[in-house]
């Protein structure tokens, strides 16, 4: 412990922990419990407070920082609805294993309980969806209780600490002691790979005929992108990814088969069917990649490396579980490779001829702009270098399809909990972490419409991301299960008679707006908006109504047995 001989309050405490613990930004929202902060806040001028328009907003912003950077996100909001707005946002960041630390006022500690003005049991609320949480009962708690959520949050694998503090403990004094090493009883994550089970590994890396990588956002979080790239080019492997881990190795790289799954590559969920090794790291094996379990990578011994040991057996048995860091595996691995370069030309071969039997293409006949050309031509002018978020659904689909992701931590968006309106705050998070390479949104019109009102906070901060809104009126995947899988009943998926004029809209919120509605207005558009920097700036692509997303595997069905086009019989392969 060092300790100082200040006396301090409990909100001067917050903010003193905050800065050792080297927090530049905190997106907030104030309020009655949390009025001793805002106080203090009025008189710091090192750690930037981010006012936005909802919590919901603030927790998504701190996970598109958290993501963009690799830094933990720092989420400040009120008791009661200020608390219970964030539950959506925590959800997000631990079923995508963001680092984020969410600190909720609370009623004072003797009224707890007693269903007072703006109470409730955020602690009890979001119990199963953080890593850990904490009632602070006493003001002597505050530092060491903000030491170990940053600990928690930041180490094995990441994820979302909440802190819940009562009035009278914010307001409270005592002496400013800071814990210099944290130590939590139960929480000892295994960092270090067993060396004997990365021998085993790299022997059967050595004897594969067809191996295949099968990469997740556990290597981004690690930073282990260039071990990957290493071994992957070294011993002539090629590589898939799940949607968090695109951008871990090169998407114009030979040996990039880009996503598997769902909506993945055909040649990579081929692969996959064929492959006699898989190396799963840093990836959890969910059921938008395996479709069908028992039909998975038939032929294929599997190895898994995850920090997450609960991760490992849990939906795929696999033969060799290696528990660690996924920095650490692939270091290891790479010392006890031998270095000769194996020749894969047969295998490399047949991917190559899955890839020509059924490259990722979209129909250009007809009239009306595609969402894909958008996001084609988006990668095309930034070089597959831009920071990419998505809200969810099609045009998330399509992303991953067609950027080209160039480097780690460039696709930002929700994948476990597929949260609409996560696309603008996230947005807005990662250009407050990342300001060399610009900051895209992919968005429907659908998401968008969730959480608009931080466009507000966008031109306030005049924070220079560019909202690229695929505007087809519809829900669009929600309308694309209907015509597959339910009788073409488009049950309020429909939005053309209530949609808001975007343009407008944007513009009263005080933010640059185009509009764009065929290939070449687009072209310009997108040029536009990359070269834009005084602020915020949308462009509402009015994209054709009626486009599916494809390939894809039906819900419940084996990745082996892609739709390839709108039913017919002929188009299952």
């Amino acid at each position: 412990m060092h300790s100082s001989d200040q006396m301090m309050n409990g909100s001067e405490i917050f903010f003193e922990c905050l800065r050792r613990e080297n927090v530049e930004y905190i997106f907030g929202y104030p309020g009655g419990s949390l009025l001793k902060v805002y106080e203090t806040l009025h008189d710091v001028t090192d750690i930037k407070h981010i006012l936005v328009r909802h919590e919901q907003g603030a927790t998504h912003m701190a996970e598109g920082y958290a993501r963009a950077t690799g830094k933990p996100g720092v989420v400040l909001v009120t008791s009661g609805p200020g608390a219970t707005n964030t539950v959506t946002g925590i959800a997000n960041a631990y079923m995508d294993s963001s680092p984020m630390i969410v600190f909720t006022g609370q009623v004072p500690s003797t009224l707890i309980g007693n269903d007072a003005f703006q109470e409730a049991d955020i602690v009890g609320i979001t119990r199963p969806i953080t890593k850990h949480n904490f009632l602070v009962k006493d003001v002597k708690e505050l530092a060491i209780t903000i030491r170990k959520a940053f600990y928690l949050a930041t180490t094995g694998r990441p994820g979302p600490v909440l802190i819940d503090m009562p009035k009278d403990v914010l307001n409270a004094s005592c002496l400013f002691e800071w814990p210099e090493s944290v130590e939590i009883r139960g929480f000892k994550p295994t960092v270090k790979c067993h060396i004997n089970q990365v021998e085993k590994a790299a022997q059967k890396i050595a004897e594969a005929k067809r191996p295949l990588l099968y990469i997740g956002g556990g290597v981004i979080s690690a930073d282990a992108a260039e071990e990957l790239r290493m071994l992957a080019i070294q011993q002539n492997i090629p590589v898939t990814m799940t949607l968090q881990g695109l951008g871990a190795f090169p998407g114009n790289h030979p040996l990039s088969m880009g996503m598997l799954g769902m909506h993945g590559t055909y040649w990579a969920n081929q692969a996959v069917n064929r492959c006699d090794l898989l190396i799963g790291i840093g990836a959890r094996f969910d059921d938008r990649v395996t479709g069908k379990v028992d039909t998975f990578a038939p032929q294929a011994y599997k190895i898994h490396n995850d920090i997450d040991p609960t991760n490992v057996d849990k939906n795929i048995k696999v033969d060799l579980p290696v528990v660690g860091d996924a920095k650490n595996f692939l270091t290891a691995l790479l010392e006890v490779m031998p270095l000769q370069k194996v020749n894969r030309d047969e295998w490399l071969g047949e991917i190559n001829a899955w890839r020509e039997q059924c490259p990722l293409t979209y129909n250009t006949e007809g009239d009306g702009l595609k969402t894909e050309f958008v996001i084609e031509e988006v990668s095309h002018q930034t070089n597959g270098n831009a920071v990419v978020v998505t809200d969810v659904g099609q045009h998330q689909m399509w992303t991953s399809q067609f950027y080209s992701f160039m480097n780690p931590r460039s696709i930002i968006t929700s994948g476990g909990l597929g949260t609409m309106g996560y696309g603008l705050p996230a947005a807005l998070g990662a250009a407050f972490g990342v300001s060399d390479r610009p900051v895209v949104l992919f968005c429907g019109d659908g998401g968008f419409m969730m959480n608009v009102q931080e466009l507000v906070t966008a031109v306030h901060y005049k924070m220079p991301i560019k909202i690229f809104l695929m505007n087809n009126s519809f829900l669009g995947m929600v309308r694309q299960w209907q015509e597959l899988f339910h009788q073409e009943k488009y049950t309020f998926t429909d939005l053309g008679e209530s949609n808001p004029d975007f343009v407008k809209v944007a513009e009263a919120f005080g933010c640059k707006a185009l509009r764009a509605e065929n290939n070449e207005e687009a072209k310009a558009a997108i040029s536009t908006a990359l070269a834009w920097n005084d602020g915020p700036i949308l462009v509402d692509f009015r994209v054709v109504k009626k486009d599916m997303v494809f390939p894809m595997v039906p819900a419940g069905g084996s990745i082996s047995n892609m739709l390839l086009a709108r039913l017919n019989p002929k188009t299952m392969v």
